[in-house]
């Protein structure tokens, strides 16, 4: 009976001071955290030398920090693992979360009480690194009269991916598509005889890949080998003349030689 009463003091106790906590605390501190999927990341509670005695919660929410509690902890000095991923120094108060993911994305809110009711925000987005853009030739079917190649850089979509070609230094077109199930495609006019450094970058606010674009491999190799082509046309022509003459030359000789016999 008396187990039961103690305990039912202490979950009071717990619940008046978490209660107490989404009262009185407003926030006086907020960070922002962006964070590449897998990594590690410790929430650190900005304060130094907690007192063993001081009462610690964290609130975590995918939205409003208020939904869902993780943490309602006395902290009295060791390392804690919960929740899988998740671990909590007992002496400092740091939350940290291990091989992290999309599914931790959200508000994470702290509250320390010592002599005073000390708050802070977190705000964490994960996203998943972007994955490296490949550049392609579109190819025409217009032949020796191609001056121009036609380029396609592609990356696989993902939450704020965005997709851009950059001429030197500058970015001269950027693309997005809230379809995720869909490829970020952006295309390329450029002339054959540019001598500028084109880059296709794939960006999201936590990672970006960047691909070079080789004018002279893609664009005169592969764009139909019409440049080779159309670079070859005055010699073809010429050794085209010198056949003929030959033959003519010949087919003379054969002639003349047959008036002889007759």
């Amino acid at each position: 009976m008396v187990v039961n009463i103690v305990a039912g003091i202490r979950s009071l106790r717990t619940f008046l001071i978490f209660y107490c906590c989404l009262l009185s605390a407003a926030g006086d501190e907020m960070v922002t955290l962006q964070e590449v999927e897998g990594t590690t990341i410790t929430l650190h509670t900005g304060i130094t030398g907690i007192q063993s005695d001081a009462q610690i919660v964290w609130v975590y929410g995918s939205e409003k920090a208020e939904k869902k509690i993780v943490i309602i902890q006395m902290f009295k000095g060791e390392t804690e693992r919960f929740k899988e991923s998740l671990q909590l120094n007992r002496t400092s108060g740091a939350l940290t979360i291990r091989n992290i993911s999309r599914n931790h994305s959200g508000v994470y809110l702290l509250y320390v009480m010592t002599r005073r009711l000390y708050s802070r925000t977190f705000t964490v987005s994960v996203n998943a690194p972007v994955s490296t853009p490949v550049i392609n030739v579109r190819r025409k079917r217009s032949g020796f009269s191609t001056e121009s190649c036609s380029l396609l850089c592609s990356v696989e979509n993902g939450e704020d991916v965005k997709l851009s070609w950059y001429r030197e230094n500058e970015r001269i077109s950027i693309t997005s598509n809230t379809d995720l199930s869909v490829p970020l495609n952006l295309p390329l006019q450029i002339q054959h005889h540019e001598k500028n450094t084109y880059i296709c970058v794939s960006a999201n606010p936590v990672s970006n890949k960047t691909t070079s674009l080789s004018i002279t491999q893609l664009c005169v190799h592969n764009s139909g080998q019409s440049e080779v082509s159309r670079s070859h046309l005055p010699a073809l022509i010429f050794a085209g003349v010198i056949v003929l003459i030959i033959i003519s030359v010949f087919v003379w000789m054969w002639l003349e030689k047959k008036k002889q016999q007759d």
